[in-house]
């Protein structure tokens, strides 16, 4: 089943989001000084691109740091992304079959404004006590 899910996600939605998040990394990674972030948007672009399976963690370790840094993301990028999740999910719940995608799509929205001290980790390993 999450197999077919992430195939229907990829076709649908998963490709375009993926290009969005490999656009703003690749805008990012332009200066120096915002490539951490950069690097952000192409972990979260290939978790968009395949997202069933797979969940978001918080990193225990992730501290002052990462807040300062999600602060930066949100005006840089994660706005506008986050808005594309938003859009996404709402065209995919105006049917019935689209409604796991268009969940797994407003699922993505906390983790596409504030990646930094996210872990994204198959679901598998929660199930393990990860």
């Amino acid at each position: 089943m999450r197999t077919l899910l992430n195939v229907i996600w990829l076709v649908l939605s998963g490709f375009w989001m993926f290009l969005g998040y490999m656009l703003a990394g690749v805008v990012l990674c332009i200066l120096i000084l915002t490539i951490p972030w950069g690097i952000a948007s192409f972990r979260i672009g290939v978790y968009a691109l395949w997202p069933f399976g797979q969940t978001v963690v918080s990193k225990p370790t992730a501290g002052v740091g990462s807040f300062l840094g999600n602060v930066v993301w949100i005006i840089l990028a994660g706005w506008w992304l986050a808005l594309g999740h938003i859009t996404t999910g709402i065209a995919m719940c105006i049917t019935i079959i689209g409604i796991p995608l268009g969940i797994a799509s407003f699922k993505m929205v906390p983790v596409s404004l504030v990646p930094l001290g996210k872990e994204i980790v198959p679901s598998d390993s929660m199930r393990a006590g990860y």
